[in-house]
């Protein structure tokens, strides 16, 4: 039996959450932690264009989480988002297994599997794209 209401509300849920947890990666990046300390990290950690790198990430997970919370071009962020996850995964977490207590590609797996969903589901009804294709 479809019900519309209960996946549009999980659909909410999970861009909130999503969006939510990408909010506070930007926002420790650029206000906590620092851009020259993340730059640091991602020069030890061999991403390419540190510099440039952590200031897109930072920006990149702040703005795309902030569209997520409110569903405006859902599809699009979490596709973006599935990205920025996917990088971190091969260039951060490859070599440390499975679990994410050793830094491994749990965690960023979880978060990209959630991404596609948002991906081939869409936003449903409660989001600002929702509310504009009506």
């Amino acid at each position: 039996m479809d019900r519309p209401a209960v996946r549009d509300a999980m659909l909410l849920i999970l861009r909130v959450v999503l969006g939510v947890i990408f909010v506070a990666h930007g926002w420790r990046i650029l206000l906590i932690d620092g851009i020259a300390e993340t730059t640091g990290q991602f020069s030890a950690w061999g991403v390419p264009q540190p510099a440039l790198s952590a200031w897109v990430a930072a920006l990149g997970q702040l703005l795309c989480g902030a569209l997520l919370c409110v569903g405006l071009l859902t599809t699009a962020v979490a596709g973006v988002l599935a990205v920025f996850v996917a990088a971190a995964a091969y260039l951060v977490h490859l070599d440390n297994g499975l679990f994410n207590v050793d830094g491994g590609l749990e965690y960023p797996l979880v978060l990209i599997a959630a991404l596609l969903v948002i991906v081939v589901f869409g936003t449903g009804r409660a989001s600002v794209d929702g509310v504009l294709s009506r």
